[in-house]
């Protein structure tokens, strides 16, 4: 795991070694153990470090191949790769490395841009080829490792990061007002590939690029979920749970120390028990003890289920304990280290057991990112599952299904019977144009009226994407492809990144998803039970507690109380300030009514409140009330004080 970043001067200039410095630097937490340029005329190539596989200089980027033909910065992991190397090696190719980034080189040299889908992994990659005069270019198939790029001028700028696009003193502040609209008025983060900076953008998940040296782009998609081929699959638990085992199996190979991030849920469970068996399988790893590191609030006690999971492991317990009040004040600082704001407050706390995980000497940790949007993990997926099943096999299976639901989890299946219906009914007019151009305007009038903005930010909102088939494979899509996963994974990586940890996700090999997304939605919905594929590929594997275990936590916290108490004079002091009156965007006596109303337990408005309050610290982050200063110096100033810091 590593940062990158790169420029071409399309009008054929030289390329000024100190903004690629300067680039780099921004980008030290990513890859504290080494650091590289490479200029060559009108390219230039950067790199840090983080030394994972072959900590030998043998593993140095930029890194080069056949005989200085390409040149590579790479960041990520293709787990793969000694399959790969072998492959390669049978044709000829030599390797004076150990690693998979050699590995890539040589992939790339005799497939060319197919070579992408031998790859198994997650990557952001630039590959400069000296002879046809282009950068070859591509991130992994769920855009797991981010790649931004931005153009001014002569100058397209390619950087793991937007603060090393800043920190070469080339952009204004321009805020992207469409952007921050979403977020306040809708609470959406990360659902396309527009940052918050107007210009700057992501390439696009599952997608390559070339790049000639005369500005000439081309893009396009390697792989999508909708690509997937449709086959049947023979005993489904049996083979997810061999590509699971798989999955976890290459991604523990390291040449440094590895632990995993672990809840009390079927996730990380099912990640730890897998590694634990997986060692005693290996002659090297046998007796091995595992890491494993947890953080569990007294309002949400877990403890019993992780307690399952250690009596079945042997792992060790590390345990994250965090103080509310000093875990506001870090706000700031999870807010530079991700150039944006965040979903919610689990952010901060996944930011300090990344501290935690990277003060114990861990530098690989595993994580069970993505199983919820890829086998249906969280609740509001049973509507879409009954919808499939209604549509499937008619009213009478779907009653029985509710019925069953409702005996676990409580509720009289009547009221949810009768919303299904309506549900499907209304499906059935969003087919037509008119209806969804209609819906929207309508969604749109209404966030029009919200009261605690003004006019010049709401009509800043773009319709906004109605989906056409509220089935489950259809809900699991968009939330693989826009509405969940690619926000959580940019906070996987930054929270870590920052800390120097490399995150790798099992649920996030893509042979593991084609096969989820060839299932039947009753593989991942059936009666009181979400995830049901994974309960069973994981009975007998897995503590009985943990597989049987109905409710739902992930990082919970007592937002509601927080706003209420430890936050609440903190925003209030924002609301009064001169910057949100100038900001021009708020209704602050409606806010700070409603502020009121919330601490007195008239209302709760936890997550809008949280929203406004870091939007504002994000905004006086470097940038005036008019939002046109440049950032180059606040973002050099900040990467500093980091690096001192560590």
């Amino acid at each position: 795991m590593c940062g990158i970043a790169g420029i071409v001067n399309i009008e054929g200039g030289g390329i000024k070694k100190d903004m690629l410095e300067s680039m780099t630097r921004v980008l030290r937490h990513r890859g504290p153990d080494d650091a590289g340029l490479y200029l060559d005329r009108n390219v230039g190539l950067g790199h840090r470090r983080l030394s994972i596989i072959d900590l030998s200089p043998a593993g140095h980027q930029p890194m080069s191949y056949a005989d200085g033909r390409y040149w590579i910065s790479y960041n990520g992991e293709v787990y793969n790769y000694r399959d790969l190397r072998a492959e390669l090696e049978g044709k000829g190719y030599k390797f004076r490395s150990q690693t998979d980034t050699e590995v890539i080189l040589a992939a790339y040299a005799e497939w060319g841009e197919k070579c992408l889908q031998k790859f198994n992994g997650m990557w952001a990659f630039l590959i400069y080829d000296i002879h046809q005069r282009k950068i070859f270019g591509a991130r992994d198939r769920f855009g797991v490792k981010p790649l931004y790029w931005y153009r001014s001028g002569p100058y397209v700028f390619f950087a793991s990061e937007i603060k090393a696009i800043l920190s070469t003193g080339l952009y204004q502040a321009a805020v992207n007002q469409k952007v921050v609209a979403r977020f306040l008025v809708r609470q959406h983060l990360d659902i396309d590939n527009e940052s918050f900076y107007t210009g700057i953008v992501q390439i696009p998940a599952g997608y390559a690029f070339e790049l000639n040296l005369d500005g000439m782009l081309r893009q396009w998609s390697y792989w999508s979920i909708h690509d997937v081929p449709s086959q049947g699959v023979d005993s489904p638990t049996e083979t997810f749970y061999q590509l699971f085992e798989d999955a976890v199996r290459i991604r523990m190979r390291s040449d440094v120390p590895l632990g995993v991030s672990l809840s009390g849920g079927l996730d990380s469970t099912s990640i730890l028990c897998t590694m634990a068996e997986l060692n005693q399988l290996d002659g090297d790893r046998a007796g091995t003890v595992l890491q494993a590191f947890s953080y569990m609030p007294e309002e949400f006690d877990e403890s019993s289920y992780i307690r399952d999971t250690l009596r079945q492991t042997g792992a060790q317990l590390n345990r994250l304990f965090v103080d509310p009040m000093d875990l506001i004040k870090k706000l700031d600082e999870v807010l530079w280290y991700h150039d944006e704001p965040v979903h919610t407050m689990a952010a901060l706390i996944q930011f300090e057991l990344m501290r935690l995980i990277a003060s114990a000497g861990i530098k690989v940790i595993l994580n069970g990112q993505g199983a919820d949007e890829t086998i249906g993990g969280y609740h509001d997926y049973f509507f879409n599952y009954w919808y499939s099943l209604l549509r499937a096999r008619g009213i009478h299976e779907v009653r029985r299904e509710i019925e069953v639901y409702c005996q676990v989890h409580g509720g009289d299946p009547k009221p949810l019977f009768a919303r299904l219906l309506l549900q499907f009914g209304k499906s059935l007019f969003r087919h037509y144009p008119l209806y969804r151009t209609i819906a929207n305007q309508r969604r749109l009038r209404r966030e029009g009226n919200d009261s605690w903005f003004t006019p010049e930010l709401t009509m800043q909102l773009d319709e906004d994407m109605i989906a056409t088939d509220p089935g489950l494979d259809a809900a699991l899509r968009l939330s693989v492809e826009r509405f969940a996963l690619p926000l959580y994974l940019r906070i996987e990586d930054r929270n870590s990144m920052a800390h120097g940890i490399e995150v790798r996700l099992p649920f996030m090999d893509y042979r593991l998803v084609s096969m989820l997304f060839n299932l039947p939605p009753e593989w991942k919905m059936r009666g009181p039970w979400n995830k049901f594929i994974l309960r069973e590929a994981m009975a007998k594997r897995i503590p009985d507690s943990v597989k049987s275990r109905t409710d739902k936590m992930g990082f919970a916290l007592p937002w509601t109380k927080w706003i209420a108490t430890l936050l609440y004079d903190p925003i209030k002091d924002v609301l009064a300030s001169r910057e949100a009156r100038e900001r021009g965007i708020y209704n602050l006596d409606v806010i700070q009514r409603d502020l009121d109303l919330h601490r007195n337990g008239k209302t709760d408005v936890t997550w809008k409140m949280f929203n406004v309050f870091q939007y504002e610290l994000w905004s006086r982050m470097g940038r005036t009330t008019q939002g046109n200063a440049p950032l180059a110096h606040v973002y050099n100033a900040r990467a500093s004080v980091a690096i001192e810091k560590r």
